[in-house]
């Protein structure tokens, strides 16, 4: 359902007014920002309209309401009590959330600074958008108290801001809206404004924010605390308005949150649904909902030992580095997915990390089948959420010579070893690409990636080909802010050996020969808990290839430094 009421102000301005879905429902208000009406809120409206009463308007000069003449009229404690106006219309006896974007987040953040609106708002989103108080206080605290990197802070956000500059100037601003030279700007400067089309009108009469506002609340700023639970959405790529500004207010907030959502400045158009799965978590948990995993983990004023809040799907969890490695992320603060193609040997990874303490489940997948790695990213979003980090693990071994090594031997240290990967990698990146927040990959290569180790040559080439395609996609997803990094274990005694195929071989032999290479491995003695804490150190340290022990470190750099002779001691040795 939608209607169309008209509010009046206090100077007689008539707003226009929408609402949309059901008024039984908790409310919120959606307030637009420069050059825009409320048009811009469209998609993410659509999709919150089917939980809540969502409201959006017209602030004065923009859209179907009323346009004032005088510069004055313009003034913010004006365009908060345009606000109150509006609350007390649409949601009279409840206090309402409110989603604001650019200057109509300036507008909000003037009414919930406001002692007597406190207790009429219940929940206060704001993107792209400072309190031109706090930002003022900001600024000049950047010089109070210089440091290289506040120096740095401060000198991009001037940068960023200098359209302020030019938007006091007379008759220019004007001429370049009017000759659509604004429009074209904007869009050059922001490729996410390609989702919006602000009217000249919109743009021409918007000036007088500026020129009302900005000025003296920059030169005397006068901050105030607000006791409203407030989330700040910082996009990455906002040229405009920059991150520490808008983030940076923690003395002034109370109950605070902060997230950077990938995009731009335009977020709610170029990525409404990154808008609308934000404010739903926060209005859910303010209406009495479980907190979710993003807002703890947005949470300013807390203090997060290693992997607090954040959820970790290993494969091939069942045992060796994939068991330790989901133990040692449970121990870092994580709530771990444990997979495995033995679902009973998932299971059990899980309960011990249970009996630890730890959130911990176990799921049964077989990598080599993309539609069962799918099956799995979906179960894990629908009942856990979007995982922030996924290790790539599961794999086998395989030894023989080239010859011995059969098509189906092929076919199948290919489907687990690289197809397992890819398929892990295309249905959780898939997941935390949509999702916009980040996240990490993590792929488990083999030192024999580039080691010429005799024997090895299906294990290798599979091995190999996971250590390229980690490095081909770390570069394609780092514009998601998704960081991959490949780990390359040497000789690590995982339990690998004692199901490693030896191609060409009896079984009799067969038995043999993973006797020996087992003892051998255990007589190298690096536990699958010493690999599992060099991986946990490669993502702290945003790695791209992790070497995992001393061979692999050292195999690594011969490789890049003298990949001859390293080769020609290959083909001097035998497995």
């Amino acid at each position: 359902m939608t209607t169309s009421p008209r509010v009046n102000t206090t100077d007689g301005i008539r707003l226009a007014v929408r609402e949309h879905g059901d008024r039984s429902r908790p409310c919120v208000v959606c307030v637009h920002g420069y050059p825009d009406n409320r048009r811009v809120w469209d998609e993410v409206v659509s999709h919150l309209a089917e939980r809540y009463h969502v409201v959006t308007y017209d602030v004065r000069g923009a859209g179907e309401s009323d346009r004032p003449r005088d510069n004055a009229a313009y003034d913010i404690d004006q365009l908060a009590d345009d606000l109150e106006r509006v609350m007390d219309a649409v949601s009279p006896d409840r206090p309402v959330h409110l989603l604001a974007h650019d200057w109509g987040s300036v507008q909000a953040w003037q009414a919930v600074t406001e002692p007597r609106l406190r207790e009429r708002v219940r929940s206060f989103t704001t993107i792209s958008g400072p309190s031109l108080d706090h930002a003022g206080e900001w600024m000049r605290n950047q010089l109070r108290r210089p440091t290289p990197r506040r120096l740095r802070d401060l000198v991009s956000q001037l940068a960023h801001s200098g359209y302020i500059g030019f938007f006091q100037l007379p008759v220019l601003p004007e001429l370049a809206w009017r000759t659509g030279l604004m429009r074209r700007l904007i869009r050059l400067l922001d490729p996410s404004a390609r989702h919006t089309a602000p009217a000249t009108g919109d743009g021409l009469a918007g000036l007088a924010l500026y020129r009302r506002n900005t000025g003296r609340r920059f030169r005397t700023p006068n901050p105030r605390p607000t006791s409203v639970p407030v989330q700040v959405l910082a996009p990455t790529d906002d040229p405009f308005v920059g991150a520490p500004m808008q983030t940076e207010i923690g003395r002034w907030v109370e109950d605070l949150r902060v997230r950077h959502p990938r995009g731009g400045h335009w977020l709610p158009r170029s990525a409404p649904l990154r808008v609308v799965r934000a404010t739903e978590e926060f209005v859910d948990h303010l209406e009495g909902g479980e907190q979710s995993r993003g807002l703890r983990r947005a949470r300013a004023s807390v203090e997060r030992r290693g992997f607090a809040d954040q959820l970790v799907v290993v494969t091939g969890a069942g045992n060796g580095i994939g068991r330790a490695t989901a133990a040692a992320f449970a121990a870092a603060g994580a709530e771990v997915v444990a997979a495995d193609v033995d679902e009973q040997a998932a299971r059990l990874t899980a309960a011990r990390l249970r009996e630890r303490g730890a959130t911990a489940a176990g799921y049964g997948v077989d990598v080599a089948d993309g539609a069962s790695v799918r099956k799995l990213a979906e179960r894990v979003r629908e009942e856990h959420g979007v995982a922030d980090v996924v290790v790539n693990n599961a794999g086998i071994g395989m030894s023989g010579s080239f010859m011995d090594t059969t098509e189906e031997d092929w076919q199948r240290v290919l489907d687990v070893n690289l197809w397992g990967v890819i398929h892990g990698c295309r249905a959780f990146g898939e997941q935390l690409i949509e999702r916009g927040e980040g996240g990490r990959i993590v792929n488990v290569s083999s030192a024999a990636a580039y080691l010429p180790v005799p024997g090895l040559s299906a294990y290798a080439t599979s091995k190999a080909a996971v250590l390229t395609l980690s490095e081909r996609l770390r570069g394609e997803l780092a514009a998601h802010g998704i960081g991959v990094t490949a780990v390359c274990p040497g000789v690590v005694d995982s339990g690998i050996t004692d199901t490693t195929t030896f191609t060409g071989s009896s079984p009799e032999e067969q038995r043999r020969l993973r006797e020996r290479t087992s003892r051998l491995y255990r007589r190298r003695n690096f536990t699958p808990e010493a690999a599992a804490k060099e991986i946990l150190l490669a993502l702290r340290r945003d790695r791209a290839v992790a070497p995992v022990t001393a061979e692999a470190s050292v195999g690594l750099l011969l490789s890049r430094l003298a990949p001859g002779p390293l080769r020609a001691v290959g083909r001097s040795r035998s497995i």
